[in-house]
C-alpha cells in the first residue's frame, strides 16, 4: 500500500502527485519547487492568477502536458500555516483522496514534506495521511447485484520525504490501522439486523480474538442464568435469537492490574419492545449496536499496535423484540449486581444490558470503565448530531477520555449527574431503581442509571445516539455509520499506557 522514498523523481511515470500549499504568499518548496522549475515557472504564474488555490481543503488539479513523468499535480490548500491543525490536515487529505478515488486512479504519490508546518511534524502528517486515506475512500459494499465492470481503486501510494523512511512508514501504517479499524466498525453498524445477530457479533469477536491472540469468553443464555444476569435476560425475553455476553481480554502488562474496561451496547435491532417505536422511529434501529462496533474497532487497533496496557472489552448483545414472552412495563427484574429494577419503559433497554455488562467487567478486574452506547434520543435534543454526550463519576478519568477524544477528532461534551438525578433513578416505590424516570433530562437519566452499577469505579459514559450515524457524506466518510469512538477508545488505551 505505502512505499516511502527519499529521492523524488519527477520523470517517473505516475498518474498524479499530491502536494500541499499554504496561504499568502504561495511559495513552492521541495517537490513543488522542483516541479515548478520543470514547468518553467508556470506553477508560480498559475498561483498568482488564482488558478492554484491555497484555501483550506481546496483541491486543484494541474495537468503537466507531458513535461514530466507525473501526469497530474494535485495541489491541496492548507490555509494559513500557523492555523493548520491535525484535524484540518486530515480533512484536507480526505478531500483530496475522495476526489482521486472517484476519478478511478490506481496509484499516486504524495510529497509529504510540503504538508509539514510549525506545529505539525512529519510523523503527524504521516499518521493523518494514512488515516485519512482509509476513512475517505470507505464504501459499504451493500447488497445490490454487482456489474461485471472491474473496480478500479487506489492500491499503491508512494510517499516522498527527506526524513527517515522507517519512522515515516511506521507512522503511515499506524494511521492506516486507525482508519481501517474505524471502517470495520462502520461495516458492522451498516449491516442489517437479519444479517448481524448477537451470534454473528460473537463470531466476529471470536475471529478478532483468534487473529490477535486475545482471550475470549462468550457467555450463552444458560451461563447468564447461572450468573444472575436478570437485566440482560429480560431484554432478550421476547427474542428467538440467543443472547451473547461477549468478552475479549488483552493483557499488555505482566500483571493483570490497571485494567481498562470498554463496554459497548450491542442491541442488534431495537423495536422498543412493548414501548413500541413509531413506524418512522423504528427504521435504522440496526444501528443500535454502534457502541459494540466502536469497542470491537478499538480492539482491532489494540491488536495491531499492542500497547502496554491491560484491557477487557465486554459487549452485551441481543435484539429487543415484541412477543408473548417479551418483558413488559411494570415488570421488576433483578440485575447481576443484585439491585432490583422496576421497568417503566421497555425502550430503555440499553441501560439494562449495560448494567449487567458493567458489573461483569468489574468482575473481570476492570479498574476503569468507559461504556459506549447509542442510548437516548435525548442526547440528540441536547447536543445535536455532531457532539457525543458524556457523563462521569470521576474528574481525573474523564480528563483522560476528553484528551483522547480531542486527539481523535471525535468531540464530546459533558452533561452533569447531580444527587437529584440519582434520586430520580432511585425513585421506584417497589424496587431499588427504575429504568425511566421520565422525559426530562432523558440522556442524563440514562447515564445516571448506568452509573449506579459503575458505583465507585472511575467511569465515563458516552452516548453516541446522535453521532454513530450521519445522513450526509463528509471529507472523511459517507452517509451511514461513522465508526465514532473507535479511535477515541484506542487512543485512550495508548495514552494511558504511556502515562502509567
Amino acid at each position: 500500500m505505502f512505499t516511502v522514498q527519499n529521492e523524488i523523481r519527477l520523470d517517473r511515470q505516475e498518474e498524479c502527485m499530491i502536494l500541499g500549499v499554504f496561504e499568502k504568499p504561495i511559495k513552492f518548496t521541495g517537490a513543488a519547487e522542483a516541479a515548478d522549475n520543470k514547468l518553467d515557472g508556470q506553477l508560480t504564474e498559475l498561483a498568482k492568477e488564482g488558478d492554484i488555490s491555497s484555501r483550506k481543503k481546496a483541491v486543484t488539479r494541474i495537468h503537466t502536458l507531458g513535461r514530466m513523468g507525473i501526469k497530474r499535480l494535485i495541489f491541496v490548500g492548507l490555509g494559513k500555516e500557523k492555523e493548520l491543525t491535525f484535524e484540518s490536515l486530515r480533512e484536507a487529505f480526505g478531500k483530496a483522496f475522495k476526489s482521486l478515488h472517484n476519478a478511478k486512479f490506481t496509484s499516486l504519490s504524495v510529497a509529504l514534506d510540503t504538508f509539514t508546518a510549525e506545529n505539525i511534524n512529519t510523523l503527524d502528517v504521516s499518521h493523518a495521511l494514512g488515516e485519512a486515506f482509509a476513512l475517505a475512500t470507505y464504501e459499504f459494499a451493500g447488497y445490490k447485484q454487482k456489474s461485471n465492470e472491474v473496480e478500479r481503486k487506489i492500491e499503491q501510494i508512494t510517499v516522498y520525504t527527506e526524513h527517515e523512511a522507517g519512522e515515516i512508514s511506521a507512522s503511515l501504517t499506524v494511521g492506516h490501522v486507525f482508519g481501517m479499524a474505524t471502517n470495520s466498525a462502520r461495516d458492522l453498524v451498516n449491516t442489517p439486523g437479519n444479517l448481524l445477530t448477537a451470534s454473528d457479533l460473537a463470531d466476529y469477536a471470536s475471529q478478532l480474538a483468534e487473529r490477535y491472540n486475545f482471550e475470549a469468553e462468550i457467555l450463552e443464555k444458560e451461563d447468564m442464568l447461572k450468573l444472575g444476569m436478570g437485566a440482560m435476560l429480560a431484554v432478550n425475553q421476547g427474542s428467538t435469537e440467543a443472547p451473547k455476553m461477549i468478552v475479549l481480554k488483552y493483557q499488555g502488562k505482566d500483571e493483570w492490574k490497571d485494567v481498562i474496561g470498554l463496554v459497548g451496547k450491542g442491541i442488534t435491532f431495537d423495536t422498543g419492545g412493548y414501548s413500541l417505536k413509531t413506524k418512522a422511529g423504528i427504521v435504522g434501529m440496526k444501528t443500535d449496536m454502534g457502541g459494540a462496533a466502536a469497542v470491537l474497532g478499538a480492539m482491532e487497533i489494540i491488536g495491531e499496535t499492542r500497547p502496554e496496557q491491560n484491557v477487557v472489552a465486554v459487549i452485551p448483545s441481543t435484539d429487543n423484540m415484541v412477543s408473548g414472552n417479551a418483558f413488559k412495563p411494570d415488570d421488576v427484574i433483578t440485575s447481576m449486581s443484585g439491585k432490583t429494577i422496576e421497568v417503566l419503559n421497555t425502550d430503555a433497554e440499553g441501560r439494562l444490558v449495560l448494567a449487567d455488562a458493567v458489573t461483569y467487567a468489574k468482575q473481570h478486574g476492570a479498574d476503569y470503565l468507559v461504556d459506549v452506547a447509542t442510548l437516548t434520543g435525548g442526547v440528540i435534543t441536547a447536543l445535536g448530531n455532531d457532539m457525543t454526550g458524556a457523563m462521569t463519576n470521576n474528574e481525573q478519568w474523564f480528563e483522560h477520555v476528553l484528551e483522547a477524544s480531542f486527539e481523535a477528532g471525535e468531540p464530546i461534551w459533558r452533561l452533569p449527574i447531580t444527587e437529584k438525578d440519582k434520586e430520580r433513578v432511585r425513585g421506584s416505590k417497589i424496587a431499588d431503581l427504575n429504568n425511566s424516570p421520565g422525559s426530562a433530562g432523558h440522556a442524563i437519566m440514562g447515564g445516571a442509571f448506568v452509573g449506579e452499577f459503575a458505583e465507585n469505579t472511575p467511569w465515563v459514559h458516552l452516548d453516541i445516539a446522535g453521532t454513530a450515524t450521519t445522513s450526509s457524506s463528509s471529507d472523511l466518510g459517507t452517509a451511514g455509520a461513522t465508526g465514532i469512538m473507535t479511535r477515541t477508545l484506542a487512543l485512550l488505551v495508548e495514552r494511558f499506557s504511556n502515562e502509567k
